[in-house]
């Protein structure tokens, strides 16, 4: 993998986001299907796919494809992740949190990613041992300092999860009190960014998918950030249901909140 191919990479998820933007606010008339309870798909995210997809073949040799909405093609060894549209229903109700993540994955360990807000052009980019960029440049983390009680912290709501939607409602009032604030976007690969910033202090969530979160594992690990499930053990996102993350500080106090709320899952 090369600095030139993430160039490759952002250049076309751009180009992706630039097609999103053509329907944003502005969506015809009968074409969004209901997939699931909650969950939502339209020819924006199915298109979206088909452009990473050509656009990704033959970049990389021998990589196979793990899409949101085409699902498994080739190797899963080496394998681009996929989610052409994380946030549909913000999308689709005219809401701009909404983003495109794009990364390769060998092994289960994430080596490039991309991740893109359309609606405002702020791009997160990596490559393996070069850091996280923001909009082109390097950015080392913000507020690595920061304790538990002085940031803000994101989640998702467990839609995916009625198994456990309960013990989300009781953990959420002890993480609140635990900091600043709880913020849900409704985008988990933006809000996996912003923690790589140290914009958030601290992230949990149940049940997300691989293509939600492949691209923003990197950053987290890139800028030395830890991630693990409800028994703090690294996070693997094919396995784990319980993705728990936080600055140096933070996250031994979250994990702690979270981890007696949910119990083992």
């Amino acid at each position: 993998m090369t600095l030139e191919i993430l160039s490759e990479c952002e250049a076309l998820v751009k180009k992706v986001g630039a097609f999103q933007l053509e329907y944003f606010r502005q969506m015809p008339e009968g074409t969004v299907d209901l997939k699931a309870a909650r969950e939502t798909v339209s020819f924006v995210d199915v298109e979206s796919e088909q452009i990473l997809l050509k656009g990704l073949g033959g970049l990389v040799e021998g990589a196979g494809f793990y899409g949101e909405e085409s699902g498994k093609q080739g190797s899963q060894d080496l394998v681009w992740i996929i989610d052409p549209l994380d946030g549909t229903t913000n999308f689709l109700r005219g809401l701009d949190q909404y983003s495109i993540s794009l990364a390769l994955v060998e092994h289960g360990v994430p080596k490039l990613g991309v991740v893109l807000k359309p609606a405002t052009g702020e791009m997160f980019s990596a490559l393996k041992g070069h850091g996280v960029r923001h909009n082109g440049e390097v950015k080392a983390l913000q507020n690595r300092e920061l304790k538990a009680s002085e940031v803000l912290y994101g989640t998702g709501f467990p839609y995916r999860s009625e198994d456990i939607a309960e013990k989300f409602f009781q953990t959420a009032p002890k993480v609140l009190a635990l900091g600043l604030g709880i913020r849900r976007f409704g985008s988990a690969a933006l809000d996996v960014s912003y923690l790589s910033m140290g914009w958030f202090g601290g992230f949990w969530e149940t049940d997300l998918k691989p293509y939600d979160i492949a691209a923003g594992l990197l950053f987290l690990a890139e800028n030395e950030i830890p991630v693990t499930n409800e028994k703090g053990e690294p996070f693997d996102m094919f396995r784990d249901r319980l993705f728990i993350a936080g600055l140096p500080r933070v996250h031994p106090e979250l994990l702690a909140v979270v981890s007696e709320g949910y119990g083992v899952l």
